[in-house]
């Protein structure tokens, strides 16, 4: 290889390094200037200003957010929805997928199309019909609405999802399974479902992280602050703590730090299903 050649190759790549680079603390300055904000004492910012270097250290932030914040109850209230939803959300979507991607069944197409077509469909015009429809069925203002509602939008977006990857199992395996006396539960439950460990795992933290941080639906099917999600919560915070940036600032750290650890429990496993989608 030529020298100009070696020169312009390390040149692109000494260029994408400082790209990326710049991009990643693009990416990590707000992040580290809401934890310094939620570490600092009111005075400390309230002297100095909010965008100066800290004088101070204290956790007090935290304490008024978690307890007169009401951040520990919205907490409580955002896993009682969140871990419930990630949960039916991926075992119907799966049964469906299993179904769908595994058996000839008439109008399979059809219906991945429309559930595909549903997830188009902006969630903006849906927000009266289904404020209107959780009170008619009697669960408007209670964690129930807020599951059902996370519930019904999600799964034809799994349920897509997971088709494409149960179909990439050689039809071989199930055949064995076949021979062997199992039938389709046993298939489906001690075959197929860990085969697409993977996917599940990248579409649980994706899941999570998106009904976690709903706040559209919270504010369309509840009405009870007590019954408030943390995101929706940060609003009666912020409402609260007007100018007290500290506290703020620890409530938005306090809600960000459940998907972070979601997030880096299933890294290895998004990252095999995600490598894995694009190999198949």
């Amino acid at each position: 290889m030529n020298s100009p050649t070696l020169l312009r190759r390390r040149a692109a790549t000494a260029g994408f390094h400082l790209g990326a680079g710049a991009l990643a603390v693009l990416w990590l300055v707000p992040i580290v200037l809401v934890v310094i904000t939620a570490t600092r004492t009111f005075d400390d910012i309230a002297a100095n200003g909010l965008g100066s270097a800290p004088h101070s250290f204290s956790l007090d932030g935290f304490r008024q957010a978690w307890t007169e914040g009401g951040q520990k109850q919205a907490l409580i209230n955002s896993l009682l929805v969140t871990v419930p939803s990630v949960l039916i959300s991926l075992l119907l979507a799966s049964m469906a997928a299993f179904a769908l991607s595994r058996y000839s069944l008439p109008g399979r197409r059809t219906l991945l199309l429309v559930m595909l077509a549903g997830n188009l469909l902006p969630p903006q015009i849906l927000l009266i019909p289904v404020a209107k429809m959780s009170e008619l069925v009697g669960i408007y203002d209670s964690l129930w609405a807020l599951i059902g509602v996370q519930v019904g939008f999600g799964i034809g977006f799994y349920v897509f999802v997971l088709h494409g990857f149960m179909r990439s199992i050689p039809p071989e395996v199930q055949q064995a399974a076949v021979i062997d006396g199992a039938g389709p539960a046993t298939i489906y439950w001690r075959i197929v479902l860990p085969l697409a460990r993977p996917a599940l795992a990248a579409l649980s933290a994706l899941s999570f992280t998106w009904i976690f941080n709903d706040l559209l639906w919270a504010i369309s099917v509840l009405r009870t602050e007590t019954h408030m999600p943390i995101t929706a919560s940060l609003i009666n915070l912020q409402g609260q703590y007007v100018s007290q940036w500290n506290v703020i600032a620890a409530g938005s750290v306090i809600a960000a730090a459940p998907t972070v650890l979601v997030f880096l429990r299933f890294q290895r496993h998004f990252v095999a299903g995600l490598n894995l989608g694009a190999v198949k």
